[in-house]
């Protein structure tokens, strides 16, 4: 199965000031900006910022067409929810919405980009630990984290690549052609893991 972007870049190896900033700044610049998408009430203001993560992410050494690809699968989308909010509420506020969604596309993006999975996921077990005492397994939930930024790029590309055989076979707009192909790969695929996951004592219940 050949491998396809999904929303969020893959890691850059690079030594820019942003790959040697700390996590938890990261986190607070993805938090932050999340945060900013239901606050910014000007379209102006959320382009800003969103030229301002391009041009981190440029500085980073990412490159665009990187960026393109993590935010290509929400071109329609985001054309769609233009359009609508463009004949519900006026152009100014379909900008702001669409760019606010954006900015957090970006912004998670930069992270991906320069932060290595391993990295990501050990920053996610120090951050949960504090939660240990309420019950939470931090490594479980890092697992899990794991295992869905994994699944999601192989069933995003299980999509595309039957989506690909349907079109050769002139079967593009028969949507059994497309759907049941991917559940039956993805359902596959999700045996395989808790398999191998059982194989390991991970997917077991303590007593």
């Amino acid at each position: 199965m050949r491998g396809h972007g999904f929303l969020l870049a893959n890691y850059v190896p690079g030594n820019s000031l942003i790959h040697g900033s700390p996590l938890a700044l990261k986190f607070l610049l993805v938090f932050g900006c999340g945060l900013a998408s239901f606050i910014i009430q000007d379209w102006r203001i959320s382009g800003a910022v969103l030229a301002g993560l391009v041009g981190l992410f440029l500085l980073a050494g990412a490159g665009l067409k990187r960026l393109w690809v993590a935010v290509r699968p929400l071109a329609a989308v985001l054309l769609v929810i233009g359009l609508f909010q463009w004949w519900q509420l006026g152009a100014p506020t379909a900008a702001r919405i669409v760019l606010n969604i954006l900015v957090c596309v970006v912004a998670a993006s930069l992270l991906t980009a320069t932060t290595p999975v391993q990295v990501l996921l050990d920053g996610v077990v120090k951050a949960v630990g504090p939660f240990k005492r309420f019950g939470a397994d931090p490594e479980r939930f890092a697992l899990t984290i794991g295992i869905m930024l994994r699944s999601i790029p192989y069933i995003a590309g299980t999509f595309a690549d039957v989506r690909d055989s349907a079109r050769a076979r002139g079967l593009e707009r028969n949507p059994r052609a497309l759907i049941l192909p991917v559940f039956i790969t993805s359902v596959a695929f999700a045996r395989q893991t808790g398999e191998a996951l059982a194989a390991r004592g991970l997917g077991e219940a303590e007593d």
